[in-house]
């Protein structure tokens, strides 16, 4: 059954006092969820706004990538799936195709 849909996502980076911040936004239509990541830059160390944009922004990812897939856990969970091999820290939800087949 094909599935297709489109997620809105929004960035948000700014600095105060030193640190830069970021917060994204997934908006997906049903759900809403926000994900927060910083960086604060040694003072001994070059100014390059770059850098740290880069290290909140994917700070910010990160925290967002957890909140899915704690919310895809739950969802499994909800439907009563078994929760056979699971980890602490999942990679993936879901079983590849040579991974469902015992490859």
């Amino acid at each position: 059954m094909p599935h297709t849909v489109e997620w809105k996502v929004r960035f948000y980076l700014f600095e105060e006092e030193g640190t830069t911040k970021a917060r994204v936004v997934l908006d997906t239509g049903t759900t809403e969820l926000t994900g927060h990541g910083a960086a604060h830059r040694n003072p001994a160390d070059m100014d390059v706004p770059e850098i740290g944009d880069e290290l909140a922004a994917g700070r910010a990812l990160h925290d967002l990538g957890r909140q899915l897939v704690n919310v895809a856990e739950r969802d499994i969970e909800g439907i009563g799936a078994a929760a056979a091999g699971r980890r602490d820290h999942p990679e993936t939800g879901w079983p590849l195709p040579d991974q469902m087949q015992g490859g």
